[in-house]
């Protein structure tokens, strides 16, 4: 069974719990800080898939670290992942969990690439663009990538809009070498 299987089966019923329960909010943010430690410490997430380490130390460990820190349905999920030995799809259950919870609640995330940083007007003609394109509100990320020259890319989710100097220069590139050939 696929990763992103076994994540959304477990993601689902806790959106859906969380959304029972009237606290799908606080959920969400510890979700989305779980995703968040685990993209900034590669120690936790390979701690967390470890073989070596038991499945009774690696609840101890999430339970110390995240212990009145977060929701109690939340803390009782990390349990019963664990009692599952599921523990080292937490990172992708989380991932999936706000995808899920994107979806539900109408939102796109988006990630624009330019080469200088945005303004606000600029930020508002991105945001703009992906509600136009998408009919939902934007989740927009910002990154700087100096190499494309000038231009945009715009990322939203599968899709791709590479409107930047440096990608018309590789279409111009192979346009030629087909040419050529």
């Amino acid at each position: 069974m696929s990763i992103t299987r076994i994540a959304v089966r477990y993601a689902k019923p806790l959106l859906e719990l969380a959304e029972e329960k009237k606290s799908l909010d606080a959920v969400r943010a510890d979700m989305l800080g779980f995703a968040e430690l685990c993209k900034t410490n590669r120690d936790f997430v390979l701690m967390l898939k470890s073989p070596i380490i038991p499945h009774l130390k690696k609840a101890q460990i999430l339970k110390a670290v995240f212990d009145k820190k977060v929701d109690a349905l939340t803390a009782t999920f990390f349990d019963i992942v664990v009692r599952k030995n599921r523990e080292k799809f937490l990172p992708e259950i989380a991932k999936e969990f706000n995808t899920l919870y994107n979806e539900k609640m109408g939102f796109q995330e988006a990630t624009v690439t330019t080469p200088i940083a945005l303004d606000d007007k600029e930020r508002k003609t991105f945001e703009k663009l992906v509600s136009d394109i998408t009919g939902k509100k934007p989740l927009l990320s910002e990154k700087v990538d100096p190499e494309l020259i000038g231009g945009y890319r715009l990322s939203l989710g599968d899709r791709q809009i590479d409107e930047s100097i440096s990608g018309q220069l590789k279409d111009l590139k192979l346009k030629f070498q087909k040419e050529t050939i």
